[in-house]
């Protein structure tokens, strides 16, 4: 069954207690940004969790024993985008501090990086992660437009 269009994409919690801000605008951007890579979006969920409950998924279903901030799980091919998309949240605030950036802007980052690897993105060589860089900016880009445009 597909869903309806409003639940084409949905926000979970596992673990933590965690709502997602603006919602509806990111909702729009993620929408966007995939419509805007000629792709269909059939279903996606963003899951936001722990460390310890990402780690062990990463452990269980990737064998990497190490903390990381997403991890992405592509279930269609082609065209049609649908996935879950795991992320940390302990991992943000953390990576927020480190990089010196505003908590809602790394996991607006990490929230697009995931994005772009189930619309066929790699990050695995310096030319993948290159233009992965390029292609965060430039829906990180889109949002604030966005959010500019809601204000």
């Amino acid at each position: 069954m597909i869903p309806d269009e409003d639940e084409k994409i949905n926000f979970y919690s596992e673990d933590i207690e965690f709502i997602l801000p603006n919602h509806s605008i990111i909702f729009d951007w993620i929408n966007k940004t995939i419509e805007s890579e000629a792709k269909v979006l059939r279903h996606l969920n963003y899951i936001f969790c722990s460390d310890p409950y990402l780690h062990k998924i990463n452990v269980e279903y990737l064998n990497h024993d190490t903390f990381t901030d997403v991890i992405t799980f592509p279930y269609a091919e082609g065209k049609t985008i649908e996935g879950d998309i795991f992320i940390s949240i302990d991992r943000i605030k953390e990576n927020a501090q480190s990089f010196e950036v505003e908590f809602e802007n790394e996991l607006h980052r990490v929230m697009i990086h995931g994005t772009l690897h189930l619309l066929g993105y790699l990050d695995k060589t310096a030319e993948d992660k290159t233009q992965m860089t390029q292609k965060e900016n430039e829906y990180l880009s889109t949002l604030n437009g966005m959010k500019l445009d809601n204000q």
